[in-house]
C-alpha cells in the first residue's frame, strides 16, 4: 500500500529523525524506513476528519484526558471499539458496583466445534478507564449516541478457529502471566476470551525486554507507569493524542510477522471503519460532531478502509453462526483484570489509585452514571449546545514532547511516610515481627531504590520493593506476604457486584426465595443460614432452592453444614455456609441456561442422561436426582426407562460397581415410598440380571476388568435374584454363566469360588480345603495376597463368607513363617486398603466376633475351625448309657407332663408314696404297672413279673417286671 500524503505539520521532526537514523545506521536503511513511518502513521491520525482517540486501557492518564476532551468537545456520537452485539448491556451498568465486565454467553453452539463450548466473552470496565468515562457520558447526556463498533462474539470466534487464545486481545510475556495471582478473585472471568479495549503492548519480545531493562523495571505496568502514565499526566489534548499515536505505531511496526494475529487485527479495523461509513451515511452525521474511541495500536492503522474517505465495499462482513448468544453483567476484580490480561499484580489497584490523585490534583470533573453505586446524585443533564467545540488544526507537538527533561516529581515526604507506617502496621496484623525502625529503613530504602532507578520520587513499585526488602525476612506467617499487602494498602483488589436489577431473572428469582432467612445474600463472604424446618415449615421451600444450588453451583457457594438429603429422608434443621455474593458470576451463568432453577436442573439432567457418553451409573444418578431435587416422578420415569437402553447397549462392565449402588438405593427407596415398584424398575432389574449374566464369563477372562467390577455384577445378580426370578427370569442362565467361567487371575478365581458357593456347587468344606491347599503350596504362596482380596470382594455378593475369609487370613499368619509373611505382608494391606477399603468393616466386624476380647484369653483361646466337630446323631448307644444319668430324671423333673400323659392314657392311681429312699429305675413303669403290662400284652410276653432286689440297677425297670417285653424292645432301641 502507498504511504499516506504528507503534510507539513512534521516536517521538522522528520528532518531530525532522518539525520538521527543516517548517523547511527551509517546510511539509509530499515531504521530510516521505521522512524519516518512512525511519524507518517502520526501524521495520517491526527489529520483524519473523524476525530480519532487513543486509549490504553485501564490507564488513568487516558481516562483523565478523555475526561477534559468530552467536555470540550460535547460530541453527539461516540464510536467505542467494543463488540457491537453488547450495546444493550451498557445502560445496566448503573446499576451495578465497578469493576464489573460485559459478557457474551454460548452454552449451546452451532457452527463451532462442539469441544470448544461452551462460549464466552468478557469485557472489563473499571472507573479509571476512558471507555467507562466515555459510556458515562454518552449514556447520561440527552441527544449524545453510542454506537459500538467492534467486532462481534460470534466473529470473535469465527476468525481464529485455529486458536482461540489468539482472540484475547492480550500477549502477555510468560513472567507476568506466571506471576498473576492465583487466587479466587483473579478467577472471577472463569475461561472466558477477554476482549480487552484499548490494547496497548509491544508484541516484540526484544522491544519489550530493550525497555525493561534501560528503564531499570521489572514489568511491563511498571515501565508504563514511570515513562508514560506521569509525562501525560498534565499535557494537553494534542500532546496527548499525538505520543499516543506515536507508541502505536512504534509497537505496530516492530510487532513480529504473526500473520494470524496481524490479520485479525487488520480485519478489526477494517470491521470497525466498515461500521463508522455505514453509520455516518445512514445518519448524515458529520465526522466534526463524533470521536472515535479505539486503542492505540489500532489508531495508526495503515489499512485501505482507514478514515472516513477510505476504500469501502472491498470488506464483506461475513454473517453471523446459527449460535444463540445470550448477556449479561457478571463482578470483576483488579486481579481478575490482570490475570487474564498478563499485567503485573496490583498493577490495576494502582493504576485506580493513582486516578483518584489525578482527580485531586487537576480537579478534572469526570463523568460517573447516574444511580451508580457510590455516585453522587448528578444535576439535570441541559441539551448539548447547537454548535460543539470542533477539532483544532495539527500542530507539532511531538518534537517539543520528545525533546522536553523529564520532569522530576519533588519528593513527597509525608506520602512516602505515611505509606511507611501503614505498611507496618499491615505487616503487625498479619504475623511479622516488624517495628518502627523497619517503617524508618523502608522509608530510606525507597528513596535509595528511586535514585538508583534515575527517579526523584518513589513510585509505588520502588516502595513496594523497599518494603519487601526490609520487612520480609525469611518465610510468611500469615496468608499474605509482603508484597501483596502493600497492593492491598495502595488500594486493594476492588471487586465489583452486579446490582439486582441488572441480574437475569434466575438470580433474581434465587434471591426472592432465600429471602425468608433474613441473610443479605448478595454481600461477599460467608454467611451463616440457620433452618429450622420443624418449626417453620416455609423454610422447606428454601431447603429446596438450597439444596438445588448445591447441586448446580461451585462447591463454596452453598456448603451445607449439618443436614443431609438422601432418598426418602428429609432434615428437620439445617445448617448452610452461603457465599452467593462471591459466587455471583457463577449464578449469573445460570440465568442463561433457564429462568429458574428447576427448568436449569430438568435441562442439565436431560444432558447428561441423553449424552453421547452417558453411562448407566450416570443415567440412574441423573434418576436419584430427581428424585431428590425435582420430586418429579415424570421425569424419573422417563429416564428410568432410558437407563435400561442405555445398560442393554454397554458391553463394558466398567460402571457395575455404581450401578449396584443406585439400583440398591432406587430399590430400597421404591419399596417404602410406593404401593408398587414402577415399571421401569422391575424391567431394569430383568434386563441388568439377563444382561449381566450374558457378560459374567467375559468378565472374568477381560484383564481390564477389575475384581471390584466383576464382584458388583455378581452383587447386582444375586442381590437381586428374588426379585428377577419373581419377574420371570431363569436362575439356569447364572448357573451356566457361572459354569462358563475359568478365570486366569487369582483374585477373580477366589470369586469365582464363592460364587459357586452361593450357588450350591461348592461346599464350605471344600472351599476350606482349597484354601489349605494354596497355602501347602510353595509356588502359589506369594500369590495368597491376590487370593485374600478376592475373597474380601467376594463379601459384596456373599457376605455370609465372612468367617472363611477370617479363617483365610488367619491361617496364613498362624501357618506360614515370618520369612514367607513378611515379604508379602505389605502387599497384602496395600491391595486391601486399595481395592477393598469399604468391605473391611464388615470383615473387621467379624473378626471381632470369633476373636476373643481380651488379651489374656487369648492364650487359651481355640479357633472355631480348629475344634473338633461333633455329629449328635453319630455318638454309640454305649457311649449314650455310660454318660446318661441313672433313672429317668426327666419324668422326676417335670412331674406335670407325666400326670397329663396319665390323663390321657386313663390312669387314676395316682403317685405312690414309698417310705423307703427312692432307688434308681424306673418311676413310671413302678407308678404305672399296668401300662406296663399292656405293653407286655402287646408284644405277647407271658412271663409275668420277675422278683428282683433291693439293689436293681438304674435301667433295669422293664426287666424288673417283664424281661421277655426288654429282651423284645432290645433290638428295636438299638437301631434308634
Amino acid at each position: 500500500m502507498s504511504g499516506p500524503q504528507e503534510s507539513g505539520v512534521f516536517t521538522a521532526l522528520r528532518t531530525q529523525l532522518q539525520g538521527a537514523a543516517s548517523e547511527f545506521a551509517g546510511g539509509p536503511d530499515a531504521l530510516e524506513g521505521i522512524l519516518l513511518g512512525m511519524v507518517d502513521d502520526v501524521d495520517r491520525a491526527v489529520r483524519e476528519p473523524l476525530e480519532i482517540f487513543p486509549v490504553c486501557h485501564h490507564s488513568p492518564a487516558s481516562a483523565l484526558a478523555m475526561a477534559r476532551r468530552l467536555r470540550e468537545k460535547q460530541p453527539k456520537v461516540v464510536y467505542l471499539e467494543l463488540c457491537e452485539d453488547m450495546a444493550p448491556l451498557l445502560t445496566e451498568l448503573r446499576n451495578c458496583r465497578l469493576p464489573v465486565a460485559v459478557q457474551a454467553f454460548a452454552g449451546e453452539i452451532d457452527g463451532f466445534p462442539q469441544e470448544w463450548a461452551p462460549l464466552s466473552v468478557v469485557a472489563p470496565i473499571t472507573e479509571a478507564s476512558a471507555e467507562y468515562q466515555a459510556i458515562a457520558y454518552a449514556l447520561d447526556t440527552p441527544g449524545v449516541e453510542l454506537v459500538l463498533v467492534d467486532r462481534s462474539s460470534d466473529h470473535v470466534f469465527q476468525w481464529d478457529r485455529a486458536n482461540t487464545s489468539e482472540a484475547a486481545e492480550t500477549d502477555g510475556s510468560p513472567a507476568e502471566a506466571e506471576g498473576a495471582p492465583k487466587s479466587e478473585e483473579a478467577a472471577l472471568h472463569g475461561e472466558a476470551v477477554g476482549v480487552e479495549i484499548g490494547d496497548l503492548r509491544p508484541r516484540f519480545a526484544e522491544l519489550e525486554e530493550h525497555l525493561l531493562r534501560h528503564g531499570k523495571v521489572r514489568h511491563w505496568s511498571e515501565w508504563w507507569h514511570q515513562y508514560v502514565e506521569v509525562p501525560l499526566g498534565d499535557s494537553d489534548h494534542d500532546t496527548y493524542r499525538q505520543v499516543m499515536f506515536l507508541i502505536g505505531s512504534l509497537f505496530r511496526r516492530l510487532a513480529p510477522g504473526d500473520g494470524s494475529r496481524v490479520r485479525v487485527d487488520e480485519d478489526r479495523e477494517r470491521y470497525m471503519w466498515t461500521r463508522m461509513r455505514e453509520h455516518l451515511e445512514a445518519t448524515g452525521t458529520d465526522p466534526e460532531d463524533c470521536l472515535y474511541v479505539c486503542g492505540a495500536f489500532h489508531a495508526a492503522s495503515r489499512v485501505e478502509e482507514f478514515g472516513v474517505h477510505g476504500r469501502s465495499g472491498a470488506f464483506a462482513i461475513s454473517p453471523r453462526t446459527a449460535t444463540t448468544w445470550q448477556y449479561g453483567l457478571i463482578p470483576s476484580s483488579h486481579a481478575a483484570i490482570e490475570a487474564q490480561f498478563g499485567l503485573a499484580a496490583g498493577s490495576v489497584s494502582i493504576a485506580a489509585t493513582t486516578w483518584q490523585k489525578s482527580l485531586t490534583r487537576t480537579r478534572v470533573r469526570p463523568y460517573r452514571l447516574e444511580g451508580q453505586a457510590g455516585a453522587r446524585k448528578s444535576r439535570a443533564k441541559k441539551a448539548l449546545p447547537a454548535g460543539s467545540a470542533a477539532q483544532a488544526p495539527a500542530t507539532d507537538r511531538l518534537t517539543g514532547f520528545l525533546h522536553q527533561p523529564p520532569v522530576l516529581d519533588s519528593l513527597d515526604e509525608a506520602e512516602l511516610l505515611g505509606w511507611s507506617v501503614d505498611i507496618v502496621r499491615a505487616a503487625r496484623r498479619n504475623g511479622y515481627l516488624a517495628s518502627t525502625a523497619d517503617a524508618i529503613a523502608v522509608f530510606e530504602t525507597s528513596i535509595l531504590l528511586a535514585g538508583m532507578r534515575d527517579r526523584a520520587k518513589p513510585t509505588p513499585y520502588d516502595f513496594q520493593d523497599a518494603a519487601v526488602t526490609c520487612i520480609e525476612k525469611d518465610s510468611v506467617p500469615g496468608r499474605r506476604d509482603v508484597r501483596r499487602l502493600v497492593e492491598i494498602m495502595m488500594g486493594g483488589d476492588r471487586i465489583g457486584q452486579v446490582g439486582y436489577e441488572a441480574l437475569p431473572p434466575l438470580a433474581r428469582d434465587v434471591y426472592d426465595r432465600l429471602e425468608p432467612l433474613g441473610l443479605k445474600l448478595q454481600q461477599r463472604g460467608v454467611q451463616r443460614a440457620l433452618l429450622d424446618i420443624a418449626g417453620r415449615p416455609e423454610l422447606e421451600a428454601c431447603s429446596d432452592v438450597l439444596w438445588m444450588l448445591r447441586r448446580l453451583m461451585p462447591a463454596a457457594a452453598a456448603r451445607p453444614i449439618m443436614g443431609e438429603r438422601r432418598l426418602g429422608e428429609r432434615s428437620i434443621q439445617e445448617s448452610w455456609d452461603l457465599a452467593l455474593g462471591t459466587h455471583q458470576r457463577a449464578l449469573i451463568e445460570l440465568g442463561y441456561e433457564g429462568v429458574s432453577l428447576e427448568q436449569v436442573l430438568e435441562q442439565r439432567l436431560r444432558r447428561e442422561a441423553y449424552g453421547p457418553r452417558a453411562t448407566t451409573a450416570g443415567v440412574l444418578a441423573a434418576v436419584e436426582d430427581t428424585l431428590l431435587y425435582l420430586r418429579s416422578g415424570r421425569l424419573s420415569d422417563e429416564l428410568g426407562t432410558h437407563a435400561l437402553k442405555v445398560l442393554a447397549a454397554e458391553r463394558s462392565v466398567e460402571g457395575a460397581p455404581e450401578v449396584l449402588r443406585r439400583a440398591r438405593a432406587l430399590l430400597a427407596y421404591y419399596r417404602t415410598s410406593r404401593p408398587e415398584l414402577p415399571a421401569w424398575i422391575e424391567s431394569f432389574v430383568k434386563t441388568g440380571y439377563a444382561h449381566y449374566c450374558t457378560l459374567l464369563p467375559t468378565a472374568f477372562r477381560d484383564e481390564d476388568a477389575t475384581v471390584g467390577q466383576v464382584a458388583a455384577m455378581l452383587g447386582f445378580l444375586f442381590s437381586m435374584e428374588s426379585l428377577a426370578l419373581s419377574l420371570g427370569c431363569d436362575r439356569t442362565q447364572l448357573e451356566l454363566a457361572v459354569a462358563q467361567s475359568h478365570p486366569d487371575d487369582p483374585s477373580k478365581t477366589a470369586l469365582l469360588w464363592a460364587a459357586q458357593v452361593q450357588l450350591g456347587t461348592l461346599s464350605r468344606t471344600e472351599l476350606r480345603s482349597r484354601c489349605a491347599e494354596l497355602l501347602d503350596n510353595p509356588l502359589v504362596v506369594p500369590s495368597y495376597p491376590r487370593y485374600l482380596n478376592g475373597f474380601v470382594h467376594a463379601l459384596e455378593p456373599v457376605p455370609g463368607l465372612a468367617d472363611v475369609v477370617v479363617e483365610a487370613v488367619s491361617n496364613a499368619f498362624g501357618r506360614l513363617p515370618d520369612a514367607v509373611l513378611l515379604p508379602w505382608l505389605p502387599l497384602l494391606i496395600t491391595t486391601l486398603r486399595k481395592g477393598a477399603a469399604d468391605l473391611a468393616p464388615l470383615l473387621i466386624r467379624e473378626a471381632g466376633r470369633i476373636f476373643p476380647g481380651r488379651l489374656p484369653a487369648l492364650d487359651a483361646w481355640i479357633p472355631p475351625w480348629r475344634m473338633p466337630q461333633e455329629d449328635p446323631f453319630a455318638t454309640s448307644r454305649a457311649q449314650r448309657t455310660a454318660t446318661a444319668p441313672m433313672g429317668a430324671a426327666l419324668l422326676a423333673a417335670r412331674p406335670a407332663t407325666c400326670d397329663a400323659v396319665a390323663e390321657l392314657l386313663g390312669c387314676e392311681d395316682g403317685w405312690q408314696q414309698h417310705d423307703a429312699p427312692a432307688r434308681p429305675g424306673a418311676p413310671l413303669l413302678s407308678a404305672h404297672p399296668a401300662t406296663c403290662d399292656a405293653v407286655a400284652e402287646l408284644l405277647g410276653c407271658d412271663g409275668g413279673w420277675a422278683a428282683a432286689g433291693d439293689t436293681a440297677v438304674a435301667g433295669a425297670a422293664l426287666t424288673l417286671r417283664h424281661p421277655a417285653t426288654a429282651e423284645a424292645l432290645e433290638p428295636l432301641l438299638a437301631d434308634r
